[in-house]
């Protein structure tokens, strides 16, 4: 059990953080935008449970709760995999890999089997829940891109890499479903669609 008696310790104040091992790095480093951009998509999962506890439909609420708290214990877990830079590893450490992967995979194709499919773009929106979700899927894929930049320069994990690109499209998928559960209107990109319709 972790145990926090101090939220504030100065040692930050000149714009550097400590690694898991000690080491200390300036805080726009690419690690700690890396994991700071994890923590940042956490908090909107978090967002995204709040307003979903307003729904009256019990049992894809309880879905998407349990599907989204989840999804929060394991950013958690790849925030601090990704604060352990490689030379302060140990062996019990604990990583995302195939098994994380493969249930993100299994959640969208239990929901994408109620989503009829898309004959144009999605604009983010669908609902409070949904338009939280939508937000959620651009962060993580802003996360995405923090993680392939570190990996140029540090060694990361590529299940951490896949994991991250499955939870965006995943966030799509919730988005639409959540959207569909609520009964909230999805709303389609048109103005390519009436460009095509113009040239003929």
């Amino acid at each position: 059990m972790v145990r926090i008696t101090r939220v504030y310790t100065r040692t930050g104040d000149k714009g550097e953080t400590a690694l898991v091992g000690g080491r200390r790095v300036p805080k726009d480093s690419p690690r700690i935008e890396a994991y700071g951009t994890i923590d940042e998509l956490n908090s909107i999962v978090g967002l995204a449970r709040a307003f979903n506890e307003e729904s009256r439909n019990a049992g894809p609420r309880r879905f998407l709760d349990e599907t989204l708290a989840k999804i929060q214990d394991e950013l958690f877990d790849l925030g601090s995999e990704l604060a352990t830079p490689e030379d302060a590893e140990y062996p019990s450490m604990y990583r995302l890999g195939a098994a994380e992967v493969k249930r993100l995979e299994a959640v969208m194709d239990r929901c994408q089997k109620e989503l009829a499919p898309l004959k144009s773009f999605v604009l983010p929106g669908g609902g409070k829940v949904g338009s939280f979700l939508h937000q959620c899927r651009t962060v993580c894929r802003r996360a995405e891109r923090d993680l392939l930049r570190l990996s140029r320069i540090e060694r990361v994990s590529e299940w951490a890499i896949q994991y991250v690109n499955r939870l965006s499209d995943l966030f799509f998928v919730l988005a639409r479903w959540s959207a569909k559960q609520a009964g909230e209107r999805e709303t389609l990109w048109q103005r390519g669609l009436q460009e095509v319709k113009r040239k003929k």
